[in-house]
């Protein structure tokens, strides 16, 4: 056998050993993982020294604690995912001096003067069918006072009226005058005139009285709104002041909106009210007289019928106020809304308003929901100078678009057409302030003070006064606070500890696992090929393969 033939053998046993050990060399990186790796259980699948029946029950056990680490990790990652947010209390508490006294709107029960419009007459000439005897001027004030007055007793009275855009300014020529109503005020014990702290503000009660309540500049989108008339006049400023981020740095003690510097009666608000007995009207609201009180956040546009607390005449009322505030943490600010439940400010983007509120966010819904179903919509809602204002014969229709609107929530449940209240996405803001109250009440026996003091009542001979104090009840509060429940450091802790109870498995496993699947085979195949060099520097080329031709 010649030098030629001896290499082409020796190149063909090196082929075949080649091949040989490629499964090999596979085998031999699968054992050598086994033996080195850090997860408990690996170790005994490729040791020789272990019967077939050990290697089958230790892969059965190591399977089964795979299974149950991945049942419980599947278990964390859906409460991360679906509830990663805790509300708790904050660390500290709060003083009141970092929030806004809250704003307070006042409105009479008392729609009409009695020397404008007498509306229990009218209301029965009506009825009477005297309609023909009756002025213009008198017939159009009645079906706008009919608007803020109690609905049930219209029925069955003809009205006529589908539109009426002069709604707003017929209600202020009649109704009580701010210096009337609010006869006396006094704000942390400083006296002065009620209109120099109260402005008029249009809410579906009718013509109400605001304190301490943001512009309509900073709260309303003006371009937006049509011009006819102004749903708030007061026209102060808050430069310094957000609901978000609250109260600057560099606020001075006396700013807008106001607040005060601790608890009790005579760091709050002192108001006498006053309804005279000739303009008293019980057809249009009923037994209960005197004035309504709401209790709001300078940035939210009041709702007054939604909740309210009554004065009655001839009673003193006395308002202690418990704050209650909700802020979010900043590590929730990158979470999306639908999981952190909550809007910032930037975030949700309202047509009418400026300041996102759910409040003003649901004021919004109602209006657009109330205009697709009557073509309308009720004078105290925002809208744009294409949008009618509601006349007295669509009162009906508007109180049932609103109450028809409260039911969609409900209904969504079972008809996933019935999803107009869903679309409009009114998620809290994620920073809010809510003014919960204690209320006592007494008898103001204001006739008894007179005589005592022998005055008459001259100018004020059938006034009825009535007097509200709102304060403060204590000089801190416990403010609630948004935070993850379980973040992204909680997640992988808590899949790490699973993964360590239940196979050893740390982060050096998984870097091991890498090794072993790239880097180790990347450097035996590396090997491989210099021997292989070296056997061909040895044993020469291989032999061009020359095929045998096809025998036909």
């Amino acid at each position: 056998m010649d030098s030629r033939s001896v290499s082409n053998f020796e190149l063909k046993a090196i082929n075949a050993w080649d091949k040989r050990n490629f499964t090999r060399g596979i085998k031999s990186l699968f054992l050598e993982y086994c033996s080195n790796s850090t997860v408990h259980g690996i170790k005994y699948f490729g040791c020789k020294r272990r019967t077939l029946f050990e290697k089958v029950w230790w892969i059965a056990t190591f399977l089964l604690s795979v299974y149950g680490c991945g049942r419980l990790i599947q278990n964390i990652y859906r409460k991360w995912e679906q509830t990663p947010v805790i509300v708790s209390f904050a660390e500290k508490s709060t003083p009141v001096w970092q929030i806004p006294f809250p704003a307070v709107t006042i409105c009479p029960e008392t729609k009409a003067r009695s020397e404008y419009l007498n509306f229990t007459q009218v209301y029965f000439q009506m009825n009477d069918t005297y309609r023909e005897e009756m002025a213009n001027e008198t017939y159009d004030r009645f079906r706008a006072v009919a608007q803020v007055c109690d609905a049930h007793i219209l029925r069955g009275v003809s009205l006529n009226q589908t539109t009426d855009p002069n709604c707003v300014d017929l209600l202020r020529n009649v109704s009580m005058p701010l210096g009337t109503a609010l006869f006396f005020c006094k704000w942390r014990n400083d006296a002065g005139h009620c209109d120099e702290f109260f402005t008029e503000t249009i809410t579906e009660e009718g013509i109400c009285f605001t304190f301490n309540s943001q512009s309509a500049e900073e709260m309303l989108r003006l371009d937006k709104l049509h011009s006819d008339y102004e749903y708030i006049s007061e026209k102060r400023q808050s430069p310094l002041w957000s609901l978000e981020k609250g109260y600057a740095e560099n606020t001075d003690l006396d700013t807008y909106p106001v607040r005060v510097l601790g608890a009790g009666a005579r760091a709050g608000l002192y108001v006498l009210l006053n309804l005279y007995n000739r303009d008293t009207d019980f057809i249009c609201r009923g037994p209960v007289q005197g004035f309504k009180i709401l209790l709001h956040t300078s940035s939210e546009y009041p709702q007054v019928s939604k909740q309210y607390y009554r004065v009655p005449l001839h009673q003193e009322v006395i308002i202690s106020v418990k704050p209650q505030m909700i802020t979010t943490s900043d590590g929730l600010r990158d979470y999306t809304p639908e999981r952190r439940q909550c809007f910032f400010n930037h975030e949700r983007h309202l047509k009418y308003f400026k300041v996102y509120t759910q409040q003003n966010c649901e004021l919004e819904c109602t209006t657009n929901y109330t205009l697709h179903r009557c073509g309308c919509v009720k004078f105290s809602m925002p809208r744009d100078d294409q949008t009618d204002v509601c006349g007295a014969s669509k009162i009906d229709c508007y109180n049932d678009a609103e109450d028809e609107l409260l039911e969609e929530d409900v209904k969504f449940i079972v008809d996933k057409s019935r999803d107009y209240r869903a679309k409009c996405n009114c998620l809290p803001a994620c920073t809010s302030v809510q003014y919960d109250a204690e209320i006592s009440q007494a008898d103001l026996d204001w006739k008894s003070l007179f005589s005592a003091f022998r005055q008459s009542l001259g100018e004020q001979d059938g006034a009825q006064f009535a007097r509200l104090t709102i304060y403060f009840k204590e000089a801190q509060f416990i403010t609630s606070k948004r935070s993850e429940l379980y973040g992204v450091t909680d997640f992988l802790a808590n899949c790490g500890g699973l993964l360590g109870l239940f196979m050893g498995v740390s982060l050096l496993s998984l870097a091991e696992l890498i090794y072993f699947c790239s880097i180790r085979p990347f450097t035996i195949l590396r090997s491989y090929r210099a021997k292989r060099r070296e056997s061909n520097a040895f044993f020469g080329p291989p032999p061009p393969i020359i095929e045998k031709p096809k025998e036909f």
